[in-house]
């Protein structure tokens, strides 16, 4: 049987919510919030949190609650204070646009620098934050090594062992004998692995759609985010839109 058709390697569930799997050799905790943890090097990985999105939408016209980095903010706050990590890697479209940083609120601002007390920031950058902050604390990097992984905002093309991304957005929509659910997940084949959207305003991509077409040598399983764990789904429950 060829490598393609394998399934990906089993997740290790825990009792805590969060979900376990191997990506690339190294062990990749997948936490409920979307967040990642890396145990071994202490590192929290979280992507897409495109703060100031209601801002911008309000400046075009299309009014929003202007409460989303409000929010996103008080969750990955809280899981600061749960893990403690000495790296906080900010995995590329942090910001929504390149003015985002300008129309932060000051309090959220002070609250973005605090999160340097203690640790290390990076902000990987992608495509909507593609020169970095300017006025907020850490190191700003187009991709990073850590061990066997590569963390960079958008996925390459075609296999890329070890690389953990977002961009995509990933949401599943899982098939039950009642219908059908649709939820925000991480995607991985055991070879590389796409983080959620961490972001309050973000919408997702469906799991199946061509975007991701050609990503995964192996069909992949996803982790679904519940409210308070991260259930292991395998690819034939998932449907499309």
């Amino acid at each position: 049987m060829s490598l393609a058709h394998l399934p990906a390697p089993a997740p290790a569930p825990r009792p805590d919510g969060i979900l376990t799997v191997e990506v690339a050799g190294a062990t990749a905790v997948l936490r409920p919030s979307g967040a990642l943890w890396l145990q071994e090097a202490a590192m929290l990985v979280v992507a897409d949190l495109h703060l100031e999105k209601g801002s911008a939408y309000a400046a075009r016209g299309q009014m929003l609650p202007p409460y989303d980095t409000r929010e996103t903010l008080g969750r990955l706050e809280a899981e600061v204070r749960r893990v403690s990590p000495r790296t906080l890697v900010f995995l590329g479209d942090t910001f929504h646009d390149r003015r985002a940083e300008d129309r932060l609120d000051a309090d959220d601002a002070a609250r973005l620098a605090a999160l340097a007390s203690g640790r290390t920031l990076i902000w990987v950058v992608g495509n909507h934050d593609a020169d970095g902050p300017r006025g907020l604390p850490g190191e700003i990097a187009a991709e990073l090594s850590v061990g066997p992984l590569v963390l960079r905002h958008e996925p390459q093309p075609g296999p890329q062992g070890g690389e953990v991304s977002g961009h995509l957005h990933p949401c599943a929509r899982v098939r039950a004998s009642r219908g059908s659910v649709r939820r925000r997940c991480f995607v991985t084949d055991g070879s590389r692995l796409i983080l959620p959207a961490f972001g309050a305003y973000t919408g997702g991509l469906n799991v199946r759609d061509a975007a991701f077409a050609g990503l995964f040598v192996r069909p992949p399983i996803v982790g679904a985010l519940g409210a308070d764990r991260v259930h292991a789904v395998g690819w034939r429950s998932l449907g499309p839109d």
